[in-house]
């Protein structure tokens, strides 16, 4: 099988730069100070916005679990109202886009959890924690034996909160050292950061991903942690693929006439994620990633702060614009490093055979990137027009 992929892979791939540039332990991004600068510095912010993020979204998993009218849910338990004032002056951390990505990747569902959701196990395990919830209550014994499939769906939601939660947790803590060691003068290139990604994802890649919410006092499983779910291969690869590559469309630019045909009729061929997206819209009515750009632009770090001063005279009024730029850039060194570190061998390995299924793997990768802007955002990046 091997001989024969070395004699398929004999023709070069248009994109067979970028693939030596993986192997070679580089980036899919060129290695320039201005990127060194913008993605270390976006990911600074980004890592603080997902430790806030992770939290609220473990508090809505272990304490809103089966709870249909969360009114207080963005609130992390601490209801005052100063609290409640700031929520309704807009003064707050924006927990909406953790959700949008939440039920992107609930959507377009994965290899990995779903099946498992899908599963007699899970049906048992959900029916468990529902009668639970429902012991003495004659209202919702009612609503689940005429809706019986509402609960069950409304605890792998659940699920899929934890879930995301536990994986941003670990990407925050590798987010944060980075910045760390970028301010020691430790990181100084683009395949520093790339390296010191993929070795967070390869050290957390075992990590237990497990979930079982308090229901009126009593532990309820629902990840069972002798399933041995793991960071890798439940959260990460799923998020990849449903927020990098698919994502959702995004309500008010473009048009949602089926008759126009302007949105496939198949998930699988969705390329709004964060690889594909345009930032110019950044800052319109019912664009996601607005939100989260907001919230990156209160932990905008002073170098990156200093650095969009000298690029621009528009005093900081695009700000979330060049964030959006920026937290572009920085997806691609995150994509190069699950690239690597998920490859089927070492991904700079010297055995023939093993580069030769690398070659296979790496190829498939780029088929894939060469749909994103990719290309376009390296231009950019450079300089050239």
């Amino acid at each position: 099988m091997v001989k024969a992929s070395m004699a398929e892979s004999s023709s070069q791939h248009p994109l067979e730069g970028y693939i030596e540039r993986l192997t070679n332990s580089e980036s899919l991004l060129p290695d320039t100070p201005e990127n060194v600068v913008e993605v270390v510095g976006v990911l600074d912010a980004y890592g603080i916005i997902l430790d806030h993020y992770s939290i609220n979204l473990k508090y809505i998993a272990n304490n809103q679990c089966l709870v249909f009218f969360p009114f207080f849910k963005y609130f992390n338990g601490e209801v005052t109202p100063q609290k409640w004032l700031r929520h309704m002056l807009h003064d707050r951390t924006y927990y909406e886009y953790a959700e949008y990505c939440m039920k992107a990747m609930l959507w377009h569902g994965d290899d990995a959890l779903m099946p498992y959701l899908e599963g007699e196990e899970f049906k048992q395990l959900a029916e468990d924690a529902i009668q639970v919830r429902i012991k003495g209550n004659p209202g919702l014994q009612l609503l689940h034996k005429l809706f019986p499939e509402f609960m069950p769906e409304h605890l792998r939601q659940m699920v899929y909160y934890s879930a995301l939660g536990q994986f941003w947790t670990i990407m925050a803590k590798i987010f944060n050292t980075l910045s760390a060691r970028y301010r020691k003068g430790e990181i100084t290139s683009i395949p520093q950061v790339t390296d010191h990604i993929r070795n967070g994802l390869v050290e957390d890649a075992a990590t237990p991903i497990a979930y079982a919410p308090t229901i009126r006092g009593q532990a309820c499983t629902l990840l069972p942690k002798e399933r041995e779910f793991k960071f890798i291969s439940e959260t990460a690869v799923p998020y990849v693929l449903a927020i990098f590559f698919k994502g959702m469309p995004f309500l008010g630019t473009v048009s949602y006439n089926a008759q126009a045909f302007q949105i496939s009729h198949d998930p699988n061929e969705f390329n709004y994620g964060a690889l594909h997206a345009d930032p110019l819209p950044v800052g319109g009515s019912g664009i996601p990633p607005t939100l989260l750009m907001q919230d990156m632009s209160r932990h905008v770090p002073d170098y990156l702060e200093a650095h969009y001063s000298e690029k621009g005279n528009r005093k900081g009024r695009d700000v979330r614009v060049k964030l959006a730029i920026s937290f572009q850039r920085s997806m691609f060194c995150v994509t190069s490093a699950a690239i690597q570190g998920l490859a089927p061998n070492p991904f700079n390995t010297a055995d023939p055979d093993q580069k030769a299924e690398n070659l296979v793997y790496f190829r498939g990768w780029m088929d894939t990137m060469s749909k994103t802007r990719m290309q376009r955002v390296n231009r950019e990046s450079l300089g050239i027009t």
